[in-house]
């Protein structure tokens, strides 16, 4: 009688953790939801500190801006 044994092979779970490049519109959300809303209610015009210090936050993110 011959009898077969079915070799396991295992494979090792390797996690990938590779990063995804940011996309610009999930990028500093705090800075972003504050800008919009300002602009919404009062204009670009009134906006402009809001607007400087979301593109400061971009910028240190590696946006170039």
């Amino acid at each position: 009688m011959s009898s077969i044994a079915a070799a396991s092979v295992e494979t090792p779970a390797v996690e990938v953790t590779e990063k995804k490049p940011l996309k610009a519109c999930c990028a500093c959300p705090e800075t972003k939801k504050v800008r919009d809303a300002c602009i919404i209610e009062r204009g670009e015009e009134q906006c402009s500190s809001l607007i400087e210090e979301h593109k400061v936050c971009m910028r240190s993110l590696g946006f170039k801006i």
